[in-house]
């Protein structure tokens, strides 16, 4: 596998920027800039949009899409404007009673908590929470452990991500699907900070659902995003009643008469107008970038850059400041420096990506001692 070198040509980051910070959100490559531009003059003129135009780029996205995360059977894959929506969609599918509890990590995104908490105190069920321990040499393995621990005969949920969205620690997702599994609960993945920067394998990983945003790292624009859904969910109802999700749609003719069986697959849960003539553009172009990239030589060169100055670190990770740091003064230093990171919680959190070189990373050292703020990887 040859190495990627730095991809910064294939950006508009201006000169002297040091972005460390795609968790937060990705600049848009060129050639996605393009799409969206050819999308705007597209709709300049709709008389040239057909009825298979609302169909068939979605229909590509879905494919790019499973490529990326190994999905053999692209019909498993819809179209969703955010984590939240997706969210709410597996929600609404997954029964929940008294006794029963959902089990995440601490500080786990909101858009991946707001929904169950409603769902428990609605259902009775309880919202297990899952923290790290508070000290201790290895705090990646105990996590973990803790969470195994956590999930029992009652849990009917499981839902996490692939790594914690604030610090980067990364979790066993393959232990902890097995253990789902082993007492029925669904297993449900946030893979909006790892899916296109870190292998994911969902034919391995077995997850019954996987929503993910594209404007991180998918390289894609806001307001749309992607979800897998597994066979637990076929026979799901979706948020949205939209014409698009039934069978008969592509004949517009006959829309008059539609009758109410939904398409086959995951299409059924889309959000209504994914045919945006303007993001799904956008999006192909993203991830027929990543797949050229390739996702496993783009994580080989996030770890390969950062490894020399946080020796471990990979494609997303948190630096603990000393206790006695305010870490909203460091950012703010940084930024100052036109080092561009992410504060969450009591992490600065750093991701680089293909457009980030040496350079930038020798800035994020060099302003980070020169602070006087020694830090070390959570």
């Amino acid at each position: 596998m040859t190495k990627l070198a730095c991809q910064k040509s294939a950006f508009s980051l201006p000169d002297g920027l040091h972005y460390l910070n795609c968790a937060y959100m990705s600049p848009l490559p060129l050639v996605v800039q393009e799409a969206g531009i050819a999308g705007i003059r597209r709709k300049g003129v709709p008389a040239d949009i057909t009825a298979d135009d609302f169909f068939d780029d979605v229909d590509e996205a879905r494919r790019l899409f499973a490529q990326v995360v190994h999905v053999p059977d692209a019909g498993r894959i819809a179209v969703v404007p955010s984590v939240s929506y997706g969210m709410s969609t597996l929600v609404r599918n997954t029964p929940l009673h008294p006794g029963q509890n959902v089990v995440t990590v601490r500080d786990q995104f909101p858009s991946n908590t707001h929904p169950w908490r409603r769902a428990c105190r609605e259902s009775g069920a309880e919202f297990r929470i899952v923290g790290p321990p508070s000290e201790g040499s290895d705090r990646t393995a105990a996590w973990n452990e803790a969470l195994l621990e956590a999930i029992d005969a009652d849990s009917a949920v499981v839902t996490m991500g692939q790594v914690h969205w604030a610090d980067g620690t990364p979790f066993d997702l393959a232990q902890i699907g097995s253990r789902a599994r082993e007492v029925g609960a669904a297993f449900l993945i946030d893979g909006t900070q790892s899916v296109g920067a870190a292998p994911f394998d969902i034919e391995a990983l077995r997850p019954d659902a996987v929503v993910c945003a594209a404007y991180k790292w998918l390289m894609g624009p806001y307001s749309i995003g992607l979800t897998y859904f597994g066979s637990r969910y076929d026979d799901g109802i979706p948020l949205e009643e939209n014409w698009m999700g039934r069978e008969g749609s592509r004949d517009f003719a006959g829309l008059v008469d539609q009758g109410d069986e939904y398409r086959p697959g995951a299409a059924r849960f889309d959000v209504g107008e994914s045919a945006n003539f303007i993001l799904v553009p956008m999006l192909i172009a993203a991830l027929q970038q990543v797949l050229e990239w390739g996702v496993e030589r783009i994580n080989e060169y996030c770890r390969d850059l950062a490894d020399p100055v946080f020796p471990g670190a990979g494609h997303l990770f948190g630096l603990r400041l000393p206790a006695d740091v305010d870490p909203a003064e460091v950012r703010s230093e940084l930024q100052r420096r036109n080092v561009f990171v992410s504060l969450r919680g009591q992490a600065i959190r750093v991701s680089p990506h293909l457009y980030n070189d040496a350079a930038d990373m020798e800035a994020l050292a060099s302003a980070l001692q020169e602070s006087g703020a020694a830090a070390h990887l959570m």
